[in-house]
């Protein structure tokens, strides 16, 4: 417990007085670094967690969340689509296939990966339903195709355009065997918001794939749209245990490398601006230090009057704590405002001084993202308190250890 003393003489060591001028810009400094420091941390977790959030949700919006291979050719066993489970965290049930193939355009070639629907089930998908979408949602006839924006600039299409797709598969003819061609006519343009998916994927009739690669309709996949496509890994090990023979992977699955990459560079970040409190609390120290060589005389009448050392300890530690504590406060309080109005000081550095910050055609987001996390926040706000603590362990000890006798030999 701290006493009624102890806290008076603790804020009256606190109080600044015009000879103490440079301890005094010593706490300064030492409140400002941590608050910065605290701030930073905030922000900079903020937007690595927003742009984490956002990648997720384009790549979810874009890919299945669980997809369902068969091993051989049987196929996938329809009557497990029934069951319990699988129905309690799937929202759609999609059959799907997918083959590479070249497009051939006012002598233009690219490879592309086509991926098929059946029509009644392509306006079940993500992308087909945000704003960005052009074209007819409802229809993917025998002979229609849906492009993404970045292919439709990169080979200058348009709705109603025809382009020409080859298929590696091929067919025999007098002169042996040539690759498959097919015309197909451009209904519709997607946008997922990431470029190598609009630039290199395109959807086209399932039953028309089939044909066009020379597939059997066992070789179908299922792609399971969640409810919740987050909580991916639980929700893989349910399906697993439904579908045990086929082949299982998930959207996490296809990009663990990406997100691997994130993680290591989000943890690296919060290593590396965590310097910035530790240097910060650092100046506590030497504060510390001095306050106690010019409370040298203060100390030495409080000891001479009964006060004892462990009171003397909690003073001095009170007083870094105080400091570190505040700091570390209005650093959150600095933190959290500047990530909810990040967008916002964007746009009015960009216009004030006519710069591109965060330009949308490199990181194809049109805002700055954020997403404040208050496990974050904890966990910054205990480091940097623990910080605190720490340094001011040092100065605490040293005040108690103050000899009353030599202290007040010449005064």
């Amino acid at each position: 417990m701290i006493s009624t003393l102890e806290k008076e003489i603790t804020f009256r060591f606190l109080k600044a007085r015009k000879k103490d001028g440079f301890l005094n810009i010593i706490s300064i400094f030492s409140f400002i670094g941590i608050s910065l420091g605290v701030a930073v941390l905030i922000i900079v977790m903020s937007v690595m967690n927003g742009f984490r959030t956002e990648l997720i949700n384009k790549i979810v919006g874009f890919n299945s969340h669980i997809t369902v291979k068969s091993y051989d050719n049987n196929g996938i066993q329809r009557d497990k689509l029934d069951n319990n489970n699988l129905k309690l965290i799937s929202k759609n049930l999609i059959f799907s296939n997918s083959g590479e193939a070249i497009i051939l355009k006012n002598n233009t070639s690219k490879g592309i990966v086509l991926r098929g629907y059946q029509a009644e089930e392509f306006s079940k998908l993500s992308i087909i339903q945000n704003d960005k979408f052009k074209g007819e949602s409802s229809i993917l006839g025998k002979n229609s195709i849906s492009i993404g924006n970045e292919l439709s600039f990169s080979l200058d299409l348009k709705l109603g355009d025809k382009i020409t797709l080859m298929s590696p598969s091929g067919v025999e003819t007098i002169i042996g065997s040539m690759p498959k061609q097919k015309t197909f006519e451009i209904t519709s343009i997607f946008n997922s918001g990431l470029a190598d998916f609009d630039n290199n994927i395109a959807l086209i009739n399932l039953d028309t794939l089939d044909d066009f690669f020379g597939f059997e309709k066992q070789e179908r996949n299922l792609e399971i749209y969640l409810k919740d496509p987050k909580n991916i890994e639980k929700q893989k090990q349910t399906v697993q245990k439904i579908f045990d023979q086929e082949f299982i992977y998930t959207w996490a699955d296809m990009n663990s490398s990406l997100f691997s990459a994130l993680k290591i560079e989000r943890n690296v970040m919060f290593i590396i601006l965590s310097l910035i409190i530790i240097v910060a609390a650092f100046n506590i120290i030497s504060g510390l230090t001095i306050l106690v060589k010019n409370k040298t005389r203060d100390i030495a009448i409080l000891k001479s009057i009964g006060v004892l050392n462990k009171s003397i300890i909690k003073i001095f530690f009170l007083i870094g704590i105080i400091i570190g504590t505040s700091a570390t406060i209005f650093g959150i309080f600095l933190g959290v405002t500047f990530s909810l109005y990040i967008e916002d000081f964007r746009q009015f550095l960009s216009s004030t001084f006519n710069i591109s910050l965060f330009p949308e055609e490199i990181y194809f987001l049109s805002t700055m993202p954020s997403e404040i996390n208050p496990s974050s926040i904890l966990l910054i706000s205990i480091c940097s308190i623990l910080i605190t603590i720490i340094v001011s362990i040092f100065p605490a000890f040293k005040a108690a250890n103050l000899d009353p006798i030599q202290a007040l030999k010449y005064e």
